[in-house]
Parts: C-alpha cells; structure tokens; sequence
C-alpha cells in the first residue's frame, strides 16, 4: 500500500492503547528488516531516518526504495524525518515525498519553538505531510542530537495546550527522563509528569530514546496513552553485532565467489526479530488494519 501519514498511523493509538514503533534506519537493509517485522507482525511501522543517514543514502533514492517497499506490503507504512534542525532540508524532504517531518526547535526559546514549528506546520500541512515537534529536551547523544545531561530540560506540562494550539503539530515530542543513545543506568521516566501532559492535551505523545528502557516502563507508557515510540540506537547494534558474526567460511561459501548478500542477509533478519520484539512490547501486534 501507499506511504500513509504520522497522522494517519497514530490515529487510534491512545483510544486502543497502543503505540507505534518507530524505528531508526540507516540503510536500505535494516529498513528492509523493520518492514519484514512490521509484516510478520501485522502491525503498522514508522521508518524514521536521521539527517546524517539522509545525507548517506541520498534523498531521492532513499524515498525512492522506501515507496517501493510500502507499496510492495499489505500494512501501514509511514516515512519520517526525524530530529531535523535544518529547515530548508525539511522542506525538500516534504516536496520529495516524506509523508512526515519531525521539526526540533526545542533547544530555542518557547515563542521561537512555536513560531519555527508553526512555520513548518503550515509548509508540510499544504502537501498533506505531517509534524512532530519537541517541547523540552532529551540528553544523550545520538548522531546530530547532541545535548548535555545538564542542559536536559523535561516539558513543563503547563506548556503544552498553548503549544499544539499554536503551532498546529500532529505528535508532540515530550521529555518525561528518557535520553538519546545507550544508558549508564536504568533511566528514571516522571510518569507524573506524563499524566498531566496527557490530561492537557488530545495531541498523540511520543516518546525518545527508546533504546534501554524497561520492558514495564515502556508498557507503562503505552497504557498510559503514548502513541509513538522512537527506538533506533539498539538497531544499529543489533545490525553490526550480526555482521560481524558472519565467519569467513560463510561469506565465502564458494571459493572467488564472494556474495555481499551472505553478509548482509543475517543482519537484516537480525533486526527483523529484535524489532518483533519490541512491536509486541507497544502493543500493535495486530494493528495494521
């Protein structure tokens, strides 16, 4: 089927009680692999790339193989660029095809934050894509997100109404203690915090950095009514950890006729089963349709 919109994707999410994945790739095998999840699953899937692995793959080709591969499944498939600071790149991704866009002003003061997004709602709104725009900050580092645990500032809740209203976002980003990249220790989420925010607004929630946090906090969330949960620094892992298991003997299994497919294949099916796993985690096993 068609790429659908962040929009689209998340419409039942916080009524039904589930959240959908939204999976970081950096190349064409590892999206493959989070699509083959998504199928074997029956569930919905996000692919969300970063502006680095954007720059790697090249925009028209990357939109490109992920059309075909949406349109090649039976299940919702959305594409999002995610964490952009570049506003001209975000505009290019919305004509190109991208059916949503993550604009993060977070790091600006409150009124520049809803102006940047409101600027960028009414660009990708007039071609039908969709926003995601962050209020707060996550710490950690991951790719071109880079942000000091000190300077790390969680969504003031009270924030929030004037902030969709004025802005116009379809999914708000919001900052409740989790961090970008691998955790020195178990992260501490302000589920307070997330039941305020939610109280305030209809807006469908999403929550960063996923990687390393516990199975019941995640479930938590999801119950709570968290609709999108970014997932990404782990897959790579999971990605490198399988290639590098391949021995010799099994990329060369016919001696002069060495197939990169031999290397790559255990990767993508590496990935395919950890990304499995976390969809069952969000609940949306089952949800495609």
């Amino acid at each position: 089927m068609a790429l659908v919109t962040l929009k689209e994707i998340l419409a039942n999410t916080r009524k039904e009680q589930y959240a959908v994945g939204a999976f970081n790739f950096s190349c064409p095998e590892d999206a493959e692999g989070i699509v083959m999840a998504g199928v074997e699953k029956k569930a919905p899937v996000i692919l969300q790339v970063s502006m680095n692995a954007l720059k790697y793959n090249g925009l028209k080709a990357l939109v490109g193989y992920i059309k075909g591969m949406a349109e090649s499944v039976e299940i919702p498939v959305c594409l999002h660029l995610d964490h952009a600071t570049d506003y001209d790149l975000i505009r290019e991704c919305v004509r190109e095809g991208f059916t949503s866009v993550m604009v993060d002003a977070s790091k600006k003061p409150y009124e520049e934050n809803i102006a940047d997004s409101r600027a960028i709602v009414e660009y990708a709104h007039s071609y039908g894509v969709s926003v995601e725009a962050e209020l707060g900050m996550l710490g950690g580092r991951e790719e071109n997100v880079v942000v000091a645990d000190a300077s790390a500032a969680m969504t003031n809740p009270e924030d929030v109404p004037r902030f969709v209203q004025e802005t116009g976002i379809d999914a708000l980003a919001v900052a409740i203690g989790t961090a970008h990249g691998f955790y020195k220790a178990d992260p501490k989420l302000d589920f307070i915090r997330l039941e305020k925010i939610l109280q305030l607004t209809d807006c469908p929630l999403v929550l960063h950095g996923g990687t390393g946090v516990p199975e019941e906090d995640f479930r938590r969330c999801v119950q709570m009514g968290m609709s999108k949960i970014n997932y990404g620094t782990a897959i790579k892992s999971v990605f490198v950890g399988a290639v590098a298991a391949v021995t010799p003997d099994e990329i060369q299994k016919v001696p002069g006729k060495q197939d990169p497919r031999n290397l790559l294949k255990p990767a993508k099916i590496a990935v395919a089963k950890h990304v499995g796993e976390k969809i069952d985690i969000y609940g949306s096993t089952g949800k495609a349709w």
